[in-house]
């Protein structure tokens, strides 16, 4: 059997996106190991568990400090395969591989690139240059949306690049919320009884926009509130903003929440205002919800919405072409009721059971490659 270590920024994101394919790895009897930055989280489904010198910071000098943790680990265990996420941590991991005399496997999962066609040229230089570094010894590289998927074959970014619809929405953790919660959460927030809710739940982050929403808000009936959980470095900017715009009554902060259930059927709309994504986790759950959705047109928001015309889409960080959106829902149910239906279809391709059996024979394709292992 094999060894595998997966690598991300966080532990968090590691307990919240990759348990599954933990788990299909631990049951083929291999040794399954998490290094991640931050503090440690129990993650039942794996050997060991590495904390790293990890930043989310790419000058940070920590970061060095976290490619020799990491190159330490590699050569005492012995690993077969990294399995690396997030652009930082995958940077790093791959550069820890470079220069081992037992080189494992390397399949780095891009959950969206940090550029695009419309980044400022330095940063898109540096951050593309990057992977271009890395990319000798990325064995396989999968992709989540189209453009990134684009832009890593013609740039050559792995040996091999695939797409995946996402790492896999799991129904088992989506339940329905009772009349009774919505009721209950919607007195909570003090909400009127005729008020039409808007809803994005997201980090509080320059890339998440949500500025853009507050302005819309500005632009938008009395009756049109906005709910932001989350927590980040850009909350209290938002906040101040919501006063100085004069909406603050109609938005509401609550902080990080947990039972998203309920928080969808509380809502009438979902909206995102992000400046890209990899393929959004927070509007694959709309969709399942059947919620009516207005987001940014981003790489991300585009695959899941456009072709399937399963939502509404308005040019980024312009908060006009937003508000009339929204109010086209407001004044057209029918259209609403539509769109919701619609991206309720259109989210089947991204559910756990299908894309976990793909990534797994991605998995072990690769693996079976090297054809030294019992799978």
């Amino acid at each position: 059997m094999g060894r595998i270590l997966f690598v991300a920024s966080t532990f968090s994101h590691i307990r919240n996106f990759h348990r599954p394919y933990l788990s299909a790895f631990a049951e083929r009897g291999w040794q399954v190991d998490v290094a991640c930055g931050g503090s440690s989280m129990n993650i039942p489904e794996a050997h060991h568990l590495y904390p790293i010198s990890l930043e989310k910071s790419m000058t940070s000098p920590r970061n060095w400090t976290a490619t020799r943790q990491l190159r330490r680990l590699m050569r005492e265990n012995r690993y077969d395969l990294i399995s690396c996420h997030t652009a930082l941590a995958s940077f790093f991991a791959r550069l820890a591989v470079m220069g081992l005399s037992h080189r494992p496997q390397v399949a780095c999962t891009c959950h969206g690139y940090l550029f695009d066609q419309n980044t400022p040229a330095l940063k898109r230089l540096v951050l593309s240059a990057a992977e271009r570094l890395t990319a000798p010894v990325t064995d396989l590289l999968m992709t989540m949306n189209q453009w990134d998927t684009q832009y890593a074959v013609a740039h050559k970014l792995g040996k091999q690049v695939v797409y995946i619809p996402g790492m896999g929405l799991d129904p088992r953790k989506l339940p329905s919320a009772t009349p009774q919660q919505v009721q209950q959460l919607r007195q909570e927030l003090e909400l009127p009884p005729d008020a039409f809710v808007l809803l994005f739940a997201g980090e509080f982050s320059p890339r998440k926009s949500q500025s853009v929403l507050l302005h819309a808000l500005s632009q938008l009936p009395q009756k049109v509130y906005l709910l932001l959980p989350g927590q980040g470095s850009e909350l209290d900017a938002c906040k101040h903003l919501a006063q100085s715009l004069g909406v603050a009554g109609r938005v509401r902060f609550p902080g990080q929440v947990s039972d998203m259930s309920v928080w969808y059927a509380a809502c009438d709309v979902v909206v995102s205002a992000s400046r890209s994504e990899g393929l959004p986790f927070n509007l694959m759950e709309a969709m399942f919800y059947a919620r009516p959705i207005v987001a940014s047109d981003v790489k991300g928001h585009h695959d899941l919405l456009a072709q399937p015309q399963a939502g509404l889409l308005y040019r980024y960080g312009d908060a006009t072409p937003c508000a009339r959106h929204i109010v086209h829902l407001m004044t057209q149910p029918e259209d609403a009721q539509r769109l919701a239906h619609a991206a309720q279809q259109a989210v089947t391709p991204y559910l756990l059971p299908q894309v976990k059996e793909l990534i797994m024979d991605h998995y072990w394709d690769l693996i079976s490659q090297k054809g030294t292992l019992t799978l």
